[in-house]
């Protein structure tokens, strides 16, 4: 229950990458933009992620450019797989930079950006873990987006720490992920896994699927104060996203960076050597 608490000695190899999640991902980089194919719940999720995003982001700004409403906002966009939620926040101007270890998925995702001009200047990708764009990226994003994402790290209180890092003050951080219940092991694993074949069989692990108050507790105690929590439902028959009250499945968070600077995330430099078992977060959206 308490897995985060113990405190482990950092080194350069540590990472909040889990090399088993890189490969499941690995294997299904190229079927990205396949909108019926296993991706197709993401591509429908964005029906209601990339609005809470947009009129979240809106609601705190007086600048509101008619057209390009998030023009002028710098975004990180981790484990951004193949590109599905850079592109759609790429279209409302902002300047989005996103990362994944998998390189595959960042060949897909630089491909597709190139077909759309305007995407190709306002948006960057590479392959790369969030600790490594650590020490380069100190307090230079506005937003942070990880969606599907915290359910495949390693080592979350250490992702959330370097979150910290690369958020400017006041920036906002976005979190969409799986709660850990009984009816998401139903639901999350044994229907839309095994039965349904929603996802790809063994792309989640429910023993990694992080409660909304494990999450708000960790966010919380690392310099973020939590906003907003929001179920989300999937409906496998319509294929579309809606909101809901209960988190007992998905859930959307919004938390804003404290305005001071955050503890400096606990990785050193990565060595040469290092680099391989240190990239970071696997890509999931």
């Amino acid at each position: 229950l308490f897995r985060f608490t113990v405190k482990r000695p950092f080194s350069t190899s540590h990472s909040s990458v889990d090399s088993k999640e890189m490969k499941k991902f690995q294997l299904l980089a190229h079927k990205w933009w396949d909108e019926e194919g296993e991706y197709a719940a993401l591509h429908s999720m964005n029906d209601i992620r990339v609005p809470f995003i947009r009129d979240t982001l809106l609601s705190m700004s007086s600048n509101y450019h008619l057209g390009n409403p998030l023009s002028g906002i710098k975004i990180l966009d981790i484990g951004c797989g193949g590109g599905l939620l850079s592109e759609p926040l790429g279209r409302l101007g902002a300047s989005v930079t996103g990362i994944d270890p998998v390189e595959d998925n960042i060949r897909t995702a630089d491909q597709h950006k190139s077909f759309d001009p305007v995407l190709a200047k306002r948006i960057q990708y590479k392959s790369s873990s969030l600790e490594e764009i650590v020490e380069e990226s100190m307090e230079t994003f506005d937003v942070i987006v990880a969606s599907e994402v915290v359910e495949h790290v390693a080592d979350l209180e250490m992702f959330i720490k370097c979150c910290s890092q690369v958020l400017k003050p006041e920036g906002s951080l976005f979190i969409t992920t799986i709660n850990r219940t009984q009816l998401s092991y139903v639901l999350g694993i044994v229907v839309a896994e095994k039965i349904m074949g929603i996802v790809p069989e063994g792309t989640h692990e429910w023993e990694k699927f992080v409660p909304p108050e494990e999450l708000e507790r960790l966010l919380e105690s690392n310099g973020f104060s939590v906003k907003t929590v929001a179920g989300m439902l999937y409906n496998p028959l319509s294929g579309s996203w809606s909101w809901m009250e209960s988190t007992s499945l998905n859930y959307a968070v919004h938390a804003v960076k404290v305005g001071t600077r955050g503890q400096a995330c606990p990785t050193d430099a990565p060595s040469e050597t290092g680099i391989q078992q240190r990239s970071a977060t696997a890509g999931t959206a």
